[in-house]
């Protein structure tokens, strides 16, 4: 595998998949000794352009996130039924640790440089302010990796 394939080593997020998140969001609110936080709802197909394992994708999902030092942030995910990879996860795994997330510059070089190093694009789509991608890091990391690239 090549080294520092995405020009960063620093984790910005760390991302549950929850079959509830009002539940959930209100369990960690309190773990942490926080407000919990309100969910916002992702972009439908027309504003995110999902693509899950290279297909138009409806899905949807429940977003909640929460600060939990520096600059790292606990987001936890309520997918809707619609194909995609938070569903998968759910459905394959149950609830909890879905992947981890990078902050990168250059998407279509970091795919591929990735793809070149056996880690297939799960799902892609765009988000107010920037993109974002699901790496199958599994074989190699034993986890998702996201990549997040912002204007």
């Amino acid at each position: 595998m090549d080294k520092n394939i995405l020009g960063n080593n620093i984790v910005v997020q760390v991302a549950m998949v929850v079959h509830d998140i009002e539940k959930t969001s209100q369990d960690f609110a309190d773990f942490l000794g926080v407000d919990k936080p309100k969910w916002q709802l992702t972009g439908p197909l027309e504003v995110a352009e999902t693509e899950y394992r290279g297909k138009p994708s409806k899905a949807r999902a429940k977003l909640a996130f929460f600060p939990i030092g520096g600059n790292l942030t606990l987001e936890l995910i309520e997918p809707d039924m619609e194909p995609s990879t938070w569903r998968e996860g759910l459905d394959k795994n149950g609830e909890g640790i879905h992947h981890i997330a990078f902050n990168i510059k250059g998407m279509k070089e970091k795919i591929a440089l990735l793809e070149g190093n056996g880690m297939k694009l799960i799902q892609k789509g765009e988000y107010e302010g920037g993109r974002y991608a699901y790496i199958d890091a599994s074989s190699t990391l034993k986890t998702v990796l996201e990549l997040l690239e912002n204007d």
